[in-house]
């Protein structure tokens, strides 16, 4: 009889007990939060072969784009925690998303099991060359001389970008005005044609522009210079000290997956961002390997949702 009841406890708990011994025993799931193309797709669609070798089984990347994220988060957060469901996680649904939204049906900490973290994508300061500063002091004291006046574009209010200029805007003490578009493709388009002055845009799109000289990068946003963009300085060792601004990624599942199966969707991942190829297409694409455990990614998480809630409170911004 005890016997029974352990076999049922374990039952409901989500996992039979040899479940994890033998996982997995079919595919594995993981949701993007945003469309075919998009930074979190390609880091998926980068590591999938590693996946799919590693796990020995198919390694499906299902794109639920919507609501900042806050679509997939959800469906991750509510799906049996047995390890066949994952979630790519961002910077917006595991840290902005939880100040932007007044109501979000998910904790970005307790809703979740922390698997790996993936990766950083810095993006870049960049200015219409008409715009009389060539560097983020000069930027900085033309802004100050200049309240209200200089403007910036982004793909939408709430998004990292926009959140990124409003920390910029905070930081230095300073008030260029938010100029929202539908896409990032919009945004960038007014920049170049001279309908906005500056813009955080991500590093990608950026480099064609800058190296054909129709826009003028300043200063990067991660803490270090990048491998795509050497000779541009970081925003902090440029002017502002302690800036430090990137959309980042990491592996996430449902909250109470069992701990042998988190070690081995970890240690698939690990395994795979270590990998030469799967490295050099991220980096391509502007995306840092910046690989970790589950505590480091947990450890990520809590000190960035105070620090984005500040700013987001600050800015004003809302997204419903």
């Amino acid at each position: 009889m005890l016997r029974l009841t352990l076999i049922a406890t374990l039952a409901v708990a989500g996992i039979a007990p040899a479940g994890a011994q033998n996982y997995p025993s079919r595919a594995v799931r993981i949701l993007i939060p945003f469309t075919v193309g998009s930074a979190a797709d390609v880091i998926a669609r980068a590591m999938e072969p590693a996946m799919r070798e590693r796990l020995g089984q198919p390694f499906v990347i299902d794109n639920r784009a919507g609501a900042g994220g806050n679509i997939a988060a959800e469906l991750t957060a509510k799906s049996p925690p047995d390890g066949y469901t994952i979630f790519l996680g961002t910077i917006g649904t595991q840290a902005i998303n939880y100040s932007l939204y007044s109501k979000l049906n998910y904790h970005p900490l307790n809703s979740f099991s922390m698997i790996a973290r993936v990766g950083d994508s810095p993006n870049v300061l960049v200015l219409n060359p008409s715009v009389p500063a060539k560097s983020v002091k000069e930027l900085i004291a033309l802004a100050k001389a200049r309240p209200g006046v200089l403007n910036y574009s982004t793909s939408g209010a709430g998004t990292s970008v926009h959140l990124s200029a409003e920390l910029f805007n905070s930081m230095a003490g300073v008030k260029t005005v938010h100029v929202p578009f539908k896409g990032a493709s919009e945004a960038l388009t007014a920049l170049i044609s001279g309908e906005t002055d500056l813009q955080f845009a991500s590093v990608s799109s950026a480099i064609p522009f800058i190296k054909a000289g129709r826009l003028r990068g300043l200063g990067v946003t991660s803490p270090t210079r990048i491998p795509s963009m050497p000779e541009v300085p970081t925003i902090a060792e440029a002017g502002l000290p302690g800036y430090a601004a990137v959309a980042w990624y990491g592996i996430v599942g449902p909250a109470g997956i069992p701990a042998p199966i988190i070690a081995t969707l970890s240690k698939a991942a690990l395994d795979s961002l270590a990998q030469p190829d799967v490295i050099k297409r991220l980096n391509a694409s502007g995306v840092d390997v910046n690989p970790g455990g589950p505590e480091d990614f947990r450890k990520l998480i809590e000190a960035e949702i105070p620090k984005w809630a500040k700013v987001v409170k600050e800015s004003g911004a809302r997204a419903d």
